[in-house]
C-alpha cells in the first residue's frame, strides 16, 4: 500500500477537523497554517472530501469546513481509498484474487499480497479519526513512553509521490 502526499495531507486535515469537532467551521487558511499544508492543494482535497460527504462547507464570515459526521464514524480506510484508491500494491482485492486464480505458478506470491492487503485494510477500516485523536491506535511498536518517533523516520515509510513541504525540509 502506498499513501501519496495528497493522501497524507487529507489525513492530516481530517485529523485537525476531528480535533475541532463541534467547535464550528474552520477556515482553510487556518487548517493550512496549523497543519503546515499548502493552502491551494488543501482546497482541492477538502472539495473532494465535501463531495464524498465527509466534510461540509459553511459560508460567511465564520465560514470554513467542518466534519459532516462524527470522528468515530470516519475511518482511515475511507479517507485513503477516496484520495489514493485501493489499499493493495497491485490494485484491489478482486484483482489480486483474479491473479491468484489465473497464475498458478505465482499463486503463493499473490496470496501473500492479498494477505498483506487484507491485514492493512482491517487495521485501516477499524481505526477511526476518534481512535487516532484518543491515542487508541499507537501502532504495533512498543515505543517507550515519552519517546516519540520522529516524522523523518515515519514519513519515508508511507509516503510516495510529489515533493510536499515536509519533503523539502
Amino acid at each position: 500500500m502506498k499513501i501519496s502526499q495528497k493522501g497524507l495531507y487529507a489525513l492530516q486535515s481530517m485529523m485537525m477537523l476531528a480535533r475541532r469537532y463541534n467547535q464550528g467551521a474552520i477556515r482553510i487558511r487556518d487548517i493550512a497554517y496549523e497543519e503546515d499544508l499548502p493552502e491551494k492543494f488543501l482546497e482541492l482535497i477538502l472539495l473532494e472530501m465535501k463531495n464524498a460527504r465527509m466534510v461540509e462547507s459553511v459560508r460567511g464570515a465564520k465560514g470554513g469546513y467542518q466534519l459532516r459526521r462524527s470522528p468515530d464514524e470516519i475511518t482511515l480506510a475511507e479517507i485513503i481509498r477516496l484520495v489514493d484508491g485501493p489499499l493493495a500494491p497491485f490494485g484491489d482485492a478482486e484483482q489480486l484474487r483474479t491473479l491468484i486464480d489465473r497464475d498458478p505458478e505465482h499463486r503463493s506470491l499473490y496470496q501473500v499480497f492479498l494477505d498483506v492487503r487484507d491485514a492493512a485494510a482491517k487495521i485501516l477500516e477499524s481505526t477511526t479519526l476518534a481512535d487516532i485523536m484518543s491515542g487508541k491506535r499507537t501502532g504495533s511498536s512498543k515505543a517507550k513512553k515519552g519517546k516519540k518517533r520522529s516524522e523523518a523516520t515515519i514519513l519515508p515509510l508511507v509516503v510516495h509521490g510529489g515533493m510536499g513541504r515536509r519533503d523539502q525540509e
